[in-house]
């Protein structure tokens, strides 16, 4: 087998191989050879499991005779479904899901339909019992004790937080497959030569920017610029801009052109930078919100926005803020909500008496250090004398283009190298560390030292290799009960997806984590810590699709007001409605139906609610019987539920049902076309599917998945509540403006949000919402099944049914708060165990 190695990756072929190779071995050796990894699902109990329910379907099928066959046999199959085809393997997964599926539909009360005769409830609970024993031993013993890699952002996450570097190590590596939704489900985490290829190379990033370059700490340098030094206030003053005696420019328009680039503001050098911008708003008695984002002049770069502020009317500010800046990047500041560029393009710019936003001076002071040199050159370095080579040239030294070189000579180079790599070892791979641990890498050390390496390069490769290692790569979590430090590293990846911290190290140690009170302890602790954030964000962008906001962009003549301030709030709001949920321990159903929304001006703007000062995310009550509160009424999933231009009853229907209700959906069957929306405006959706359920295999779906969707028909692509659709054909004219501008598309047919759920009939969707908020232990279920998934990375099955039961009967007294469901999910055996 040839392997891909990268000859523009930097490392010596050499070093690529000896790495790659020593990977594989160490990776094939520790995954056959442990048990803690075996993938296999225990023979023996698999084999006793099977024998002891064969023929479990005879006694089932006398239930099929008197209930089912009448639909479900003798040539019969509607909906696809026979009874005398149903196979009894349930060492098939497909014949497996097909009786839970049996299960789950004769147990709920879906089958047999209303207008067939009714089983008895004994009949019902005996069929259930019976049904349930197979299903459960059988996928008990059939588990596998998957391996599980980190993913992409949990090993940047890692090493950032080792190394202290904020490096984007993910846009290094291949994309992480997803499983139930997640990308922490070890079966699809895989490995190939690619991978291990390609953390190589993040490695190696890691290293070069932690370890450090000079004697002494960089001295943060500081630039100033201002808009009317810049070649583009040449340009546009006195035109599009507006100078001001006291130096500040005004600019009345933003985003197009001219651009809120401005000059002189731009680094060098990646780093954190702090930054302060002088600024009022002018000729206006209300805030004007603004932004201040990064901008370069390279080929298809990225244009991020750092922050948005508020510039009070009239009054110089400064608003000071710290963040990430790439090299050769520049500020840009960009105005919102204030464009008018009919009128002050008719008009002398002097003249022009409408708002706009002054700036004045700008600073830019960086890259700031917190510790110098870095904690990696520190964990790496610390005991050894790294004495800097003089260079040739002393003048060198005050050239841009030098680099000091250093040279480390101890007197026992293994003996170093040993301490070092002891050092980093028990830093990056969670567990106690022991001699034979640690074998491997000094002995790649001595070898790279004795084919003429430094001891310093020899040094670094060995701690690639490190980084490279399966050790690293995956969490050690040995089948069967999790030992403190397994569930160290599973607590740690689920609430702050990283390694365990010093003192939950410490905590495991102690072996405190195997009892209730001290993981109880640790749990909150991390979840009252900074970090917590990560798990809202990875959590929501998978649970939620939160990761899929910038998938499709909406149309911007339908939907003229979605602007880059309406962008950014969106996820905001819902991160920080979860973590209200969470913080505060917040009764389930609040998912659904809230008294409160987390929002800003942006966000109550759009909402059309009363308005409120500030760009920061804050608690809000709502209205009574607003049609805002809970999940369901978000811009930022009402948004990634829509494809931009418009929405679909079946995409949003489908999607609560898995993502609220915890049912996925059955595909459609083979030949049947999707539905599309007319965007002329000439024919509803609704009316397109009426059409579309008259096949009668269509029916029995679209019944669950479209009353959740027409329900949430009020509201558009963007999360703006509609009683008509816009179109860009058929319908009436608009006389509205946004930002100065008239709006070109048209309001077509009505709105319908009516629907049925579960039986019962509803107008719209604040009827539906109170139905759903009412269904409190499936919300909960759905929610404790969702946080397990994410933590354990596996999908839970049939056996796991009692466990999430008893957690979700336990929470019944106190009304399924979410705090409390997820402490009870960290304590379940689900989580202690593999």
């Amino acid at each position: 087998m040839t392997l891909p190695i990268s000859t523009t990756s930097g490392w010596p072929r050499a070093f690529v191989r000896a790495v790659l190779c020593a990977a594989a071995v160490w990776l094939h050796l520790e995954l056959s050879a442990t048990t803690a990894f075996s993938a296999e699902p225990d023979a023996d109990r698999f084999e006793v499991a099977i024998k002891d329910h064969a023929g479990f379907d005879k006694p089932l099928r006398t239930f099929f005779s008197k209930y089912c066959n009448d639909c479900h046999a003798g040539g019969a199959d509607e909906g696809g479904f026979e009874t005398e085809r149903l196979l009894v393997d349930l060492t098939d997964p497909a014949t497996f899901a097909r009786w839970e599926q049996v299960y789950d539909r004769v147990r709920g009360g879906e089958m047999p339909p209303a207008d067939a005769d009714q089983p008895h409830s004994a009949d019902v609970d005996t069929f259930a019992a019976l049904l349930s024993k197979p299903l459960t031993d059988v996928h008990a013993a059939s588990k596998s004790t998957v391996l599980r890699r980190l993913n992409r952002r949990g090993y940047q996450n890692t090493l950032n937080d080792v190394f202290g570097t904020n490096l984007d190590l993910q846009s290094l590596l291949p994309e992480d497959a997803r499983s139930h939704e997640f990308d922490t489900v070890g079966e699809a985490l895989g490995l190939s030569m690619v991978h291990l290829q390609r953390y190589m190379d993040a490695a190696k990033l890691v290293l070069e920017t932690a370890i450090a370059k000079q004697t002494a700490a960089p001295e943060p340098k500081t630039l100033t610029a201002w808009y009317k030094d810049t070649r583009e206030a040449q340009q546009h003053v006195g035109k599009a801009w507006k100078l001001l005696d006291d130096g500040f420019v005004v600019r009345f328009a933003g985003g197009g052109y001219p651009t809120g680039m401005l000059r002189g503001s731009g680094v060098n050098e990646a780093g954190r930078y702090r930054v302060r911008v002088t600024g009022y708003a002018y000729q206006s008695e209300e805030p004007i919100t603004f932004s201040v984002g990064g901008t370069s002049f390279a080929a298809g770069s990225d244009k991020p926005i750092y922050a948005f502020f508020e510039a009070r009317p009239n009054q110089p500010t400064t608003v000071e803020f710290e963040t990430w800046i790439e090299p050769r990047y520049m500020l840009a500041i960009e105005p919102y909500g204030i464009h008018d560029p009919g009128r002050y393009k008719r008009d002398s710019i002097d003249q022009y008496d409408g708002p706009g936003l002054a700036i004045g001076e700008v600073t830019v002071e960086g890259p700031l250090v917190d510790q110098y040199p870095s904690p990696g050159h520190h964990l790496i370095f610390d005991g050894l004398d790294r004495i800097e080579i003089p260079p040739r040239n002393p003048r060198d030294r005050s050239k841009p283009w030098y680099v000091p070189k250093f040279s480390i000579e101890p007197s026992d180079p293994v003996a170093a190298a040993t301490t070092s790599l002891r050092r980093v070892a028990e830093a990056t791979l969670r567990q106690p560390v022991s001699d034979d641990d640690l074998a491997p890498y000094v002995s790649l050390f001595s070898q790279q030292v004795d084919q003429g390496e430094s001891f310093e390069d020899a040094l670094r490769t060995a701690v690639t290799a490190i980084l490279c290692s399966p050790r690293f790569l995956y969490l050690q979590e040995p089948a069967g009960a999790l030992d403190d430090y397994a569930l160290a590293s599973r607590l740690s990846y689920f609430l702050h997806r990283t390694l365990p911290d010093g003192m939950l190290m410490d905590a495991a140690g102690a072996g405190q984590l195997t009892a209730a009170a001290g993981l109880r302890s640790q749990t909150d602790r991390l979840i009252r810590h900074e970090r917590f954030q990560r798990f809202l964000v990875d959590f929501a962008d998978s649970w939620l699709d939160l990761r899929e906001m910038d998938l499709t962009a909406p149309d911007q003549t339908l939907f003229p007001e979605f602007d880059p301030f309406l962008r950014d709030s969106m996820p905001r709001e819902t991160l920080a409605f979860l973590r209200e949920m969470i913080e505060s321990n917040l009764p389930v159903r609040n998912l659904i139906e809230s008294d409160f929304a987390m929002l800003n001006s942006r966000l109550a703007e759009h909402y059309a609610l009363p308005p409120i000062d500030g760009v920061a995310i804050r608690k809000v009550s709502l209205p009574a019987d607003s049609i805002r509160g809970g999940l369901l009424s978000q811009a930022s999933l009402l948004k990634v539920t829509a494809n931009g231009t418009n929405t679909s009853p079946v995409t949003r229907g489908a999607w609560v049902m898995e993502r609220i209700q915890g049912v996925t959906p059955s595909p459609p069957p083979p030949g049947i076309p999707g539905v599309e929306p007319d965007i002329r405006g000439a024919t509803t959706l609704r009316e397109l599917l009426d059409r579309h359920r008259d096949s009668e295999s269509c029916r029995s779906c679209h019944a669950k998945i479209d009353p959740p969707g027409f329900a949430l028909e009020c509201f558009n692509p963007i999360g703006g509540y509609r009683d008509r659709y816009r179109s860009l054909g058929e319908g009436n004219r608009v006389d509205t403006e946004v930002n100065g501008r008239k709006v070109r598309y048209r309001l077509g047919p009505a709105v319908d949000a009516s629907g049925e759920f579960d039986g019962t009939a509803f107008a719209g969707f604040r009827q539906f919402r109170r139905a759903l908020a009412g269904e409190e232990r499936l919300l909960a279920t759905t929610f404790v099944v969702k946080l397990l998934t994410f933590a354990t990375g596996r999908e839970l099955g049939f056996s796991d049914r009692p466990e999430i039961d008893r957690i979700v009967t336990a929470a019944a007294e106190n009304h399924y708060r979410a705090r409390d469901l997820l402490h009870a999910a960290v304590a379940s055996k689900i989580f202690l165990s593999k």
